[in-house]
């Protein structure tokens, strides 16, 4: 099995693209919430907070109209292929390439691979498939498929990156970019790769956001400050958010060989599924606390040499009690490492919020800081026995897990050690 290396990353999201901007305001627990006017002037939507993508705008159903940075330029056939998500994963994965140092024909070379993580694009689906119960299926746009489905991060970044490599997408909700980056950890450590690009990426539109209003599991806070509040006794919900992520893995034999900087081991990962519930975790959080023994267990780790854990948390009542309960379960005998969920800034950017989370844990790695749970003015009675980080530590974890799960009881922990 050989060793796999983070060497590049890549940030579109609600607290900035610039990797010493995000850490900065993650080191100082400064949220990216605003009361969202488009969701305020429609008297049926019952939410008012969310975390916009600074710089982008793509309201419109039509790319022509989308606003973004002027770092990229896009063919306007390419634009007509692209929905919310791969807009920002475009951006997300040039930063990545950059970051890492990597040429073209790096990229295009057979032994390196794309994997990525989305739920696709309700509101371009919405959109093509209105216009063509309309006007029938000719008068559609021949890429509005492309546009829609899960798969639309492959489509494009593969053909726009000239990838030939191993190249899929994932969909598991929540845990979608989690099972891209460990099966990529699976590509590298079998020596089927010698790189893997993965990336996540969510749309922020309101089809993605507001259907979650009706599981009641969105927060109703109308203050930006206080929505989102994980493992706080007064928790009502998570903050919807989007935008997008990209990682570089490489074998550290190939990354030491070009000199590449290195920002972490990614040491292995481990997945378990409840089998209880199509939407809610296990109350007891079984199928949590099996991945995170998996993933120890792969990494050669014992539960007391794991020094901070992000954790899932969303901040919705039902799910953060069932993950207590599984960190519990595992660390209750060893000392509770460090614990903190960093949607308390960013909210929930669902099949995203994997890979955006484990690039939080590569920034504290890298720039020597843990970052805190914030918002809680009051911890919930079942965070009894667990070290949570009501405020940031200046020092770096060096062994770390990072949590995720998705509906139908899916559990992705990854585990990732400073170089």
């Amino acid at each position: 099995m050989r060793d796999v290396v983070v060497t590049g990353i890549g940030l579109v999201t609600c607290l900035g693209r610039s990797k010493e901007a995000v850490g900065q305001r993650l080191r100082r627990m400064e949220h990216g919430f605003v009361r969202y006017q488009p969701f305020i002037e429609d008297e049926r939507i019952p939410i008012s907070v969310a975390a916009p993508v600074p710089e982008f705008d793509t309201t419109s159903t039509d790319p022509e109209d989308w606003t973004f940075p002027p770092e990229i330029r896009f063919r306007l056939e390419q634009l007509r292929g692209l929905s919310p998500n791969a807009l920002y994963a475009h951006f997300a994965l040039s930063r990545a390439l950059a970051d890492a140092g990597l040429e073209a024909e790096q990229v295009s070379d057979p032994r390196t691979g794309l994997y990525t993580a989305s739920s696709g694009s309700a509101v371009m689906t919405h959109f093509h498939l209105d216009r063509m119960k309309k006007y029938g299926p000719l008068r559609c746009s021949p890429l509005g498929i492309v546009a829609s489905t899960a798969g639309t991060l492959n489509f494009n970044l593969a053909a726009a990156y000239h990838v030939r490599g191993s190249t899929c997408g994932y969909v598991s909700a929540c845990a979608s970019s989690g099972h891209a980056l460990g099966f990529a950890w699976d590509e590298i450590a079998l020596n089927r790769q010698d790189r893997m690009l993965v990336v996540g990426a969510e749309d922020f539109t309101l089809e993605t956001i507001v259907p979650f209003s009706s599981m009641r599991v969105l927060s109703l806070s109308e203050d930006p400050d206080s929505a989102s509040r994980p493992f706080d006794r007064n928790r009502d919900g998570f903050v919807g958010t989007g935008g997008s992520v990209a990682l570089i893995l490489e074998a550290a034999e190939v990354a030491e060989k070009r000199g590449a900087r290195v920002y972490a081991h990614f040491k292995g990962w481990g997945q378990a599924t409840d089998g209880y519930h199509v939407a809610a975790s296990h109350p007891d959080g079984e199928g949590l606390a099996r991945a995170m023994h998996l993933a120890m267990d792969t990494a050669g780790w014992q539960p007391g040499e794991v020094d901070y854990v992000n954790a899932h948390a969303t901040a919705t009542p039902a799910g953060d009690i069932s993950e207590c309960r599984a960190l519990r379960k595992v660390f209750g005998a060893s000392g509770s490492p460090g614990i903190s969920s960093t949607k308390a800034l960013t909210g929930h950017a669902l099949s995203l919020s994997s890979i955006m989370e484990a690039s939080f844990c590569l920034l504290a790695m890298d720039q020597d800081f843990t970052p805190g749970s914030a918002h809680i003015t009051e911890l919930d009675p079942e965070t009894e026995g667990l070290r949570i980080l009501t405020e940031s530590i200046p020092q770096a974890p060096t062994r770390v897990l990072s949590n995720s799960s998705g509906f139908g009881g899916v559990n992705v922990v990854l585990a990732m050690e400073k170089a």
